[in-house]
């Protein structure tokens, strides 16, 4: 008989303090987290076992036929000039972004698979190299955007937790870090609006997003998902997680707007889900509402985690782009850039 092991994450969630914080939120309703407009998750109507035959099919596209080569990054803080923001795309939403010699991560995903197996589920793409946490220079913030197995990674939360002093997550999702071994004194979770200061340079403010979370079969908008906005040196950043489009795009653009940066996801839409990822188009509508001035694209380059072909996402966000005033950044995944003054547009992809 097969046995499956299954990671020690799978589906658990303590209890405490935090259990009476959530029922205190604005955004849950018996302790079921709601999303910002109405939403489903899926189609309901949907055939779910057509839809897992075709996530099983080989040689579709999904995957890249070749190895997808990346650049190596250095261990090393750099020497960069105090205004400067440094940004670097690891691939799917994992980026460093260097202030000043202050290193913010956002959502970790060093491990093979996104599953709660260790040995089945969704594996990324073939790199040239492949990223792990001693690649990293030392990490000042881990910032979590929910607690999809795409976003938060327990095998990487394990090799972070005694080298980072800070993990900033939304409402409930600090459970999973304390069981794995985090000091409680290390986390910090944010309702949405909520805002907290790190290092008295740093303003981290949590806004709302259109998503659902879980880790189990039963856990379910047990915690809160989100995106962020970072206040730096008079620059402003803005951190999409995942999120379907929604009109508090605009709402956030007004209140903290314009944006030096924006990254939002573009990949692993489908219409058979299409309230919880943005589509290409309505990303790059996202970008305006939010009055950016810079979009780079995320959530694609590393994982099949939908049907399209695994380039589809970059093509039409860059499509779409074309009716819109921001620039639009195509990174090398491992490459470096300087926001305001580099503006990378090679189409590394394009082997496919």
């Amino acid at each position: 008989m097969l046995t499956l092991k299954i990671l020690p994450d799978f589906g658990a969630y303590s209890k405490g303090e935090r259990k009476e914080r959530i029922a205190k939120s604005p955004n849950q309703i018996n302790g079921i987290f709601q999303n910002p407009v109405p939403t489903t998750v899926q189609d309901e109507n949907i055939d779910k076992w057509k839809l897992l035959r075709e996530l099983f099919r080989r040689n579709t596209g999904r995957v890249p036929s070749h190895t997808i080569p990346v650049r190596q990054i250095s261990p090393e803080k750099e020497l960069i000039r105090k205004n400067d923001l440094k940004v670097t795309w690891l691939g799917h939403s994992t980026l460093l972004l260097e202030m000043n010699g202050f290193v913010v991560l956002t959502d970790p995903v060093f491990s093979h698979r996104t599953s709660p197996f260790a040995f089945i589920g969704t594996k990324h793409f073939k790199f040239s190299h492949t990223f792990s946490v001693t690649d990293l220079p030392p990490v000042d913030l881990v910032l979590i955007s929910h607690d999809h197995y795409d976003h938060l990674d327990y095998q990487t939360i394990l090799r972070l937790k005694n080298k980072v002093p800070h993990f900033v997550m939304p409402l409930g999702v600090g459970a999973h870090l304390e069981r794995w071994g985090v000091p409680p004194g290390k986390i910090k979770e944010l309702d949405w609006w909520e805002d907290l200061i790190i290092n008295t340079e740093l303003k981290l403010t949590a806004t709302p997003a259109r998503h659902f979370s879980a880790r189990g079969l039963t856990d379910r908008f047990h915690t809160l998902w989100a995106s962020f906005v970072l206040e730096w040196n008079g620059k402003t950043i803005f951190f999409g997680g995942d999120s379907g489009y929604h009109p508090l795009f605009k709402t956030i653009g007004e209140r903290f707007g314009p944006f030096d940066l924006c990254m939002l996801e573009c990949g692993q839409f489908n219409e058979n889900w299409p309230f919880i990822h943005s589509m290409p188009e309505e990303t790059a509508q996202a970008c305006t509402d939010l009055d950016g001035k810079i979009l780079l694209p995320v959530h694609w380059g590393k994982f099949s985690l939908s049907l399209h072909h695994w380039t589809e996402p970059i093509e039409r966000i860059i499509k779409a782009s074309e009716k819109h005033n921001y620039k639009l950044v195509t990174p090398q995944i491992g490459e470096s850039f300087f926001a305001g003054s580099d503006f990378p547009k090679l189409k590394w992809w394009k082997n496919d």
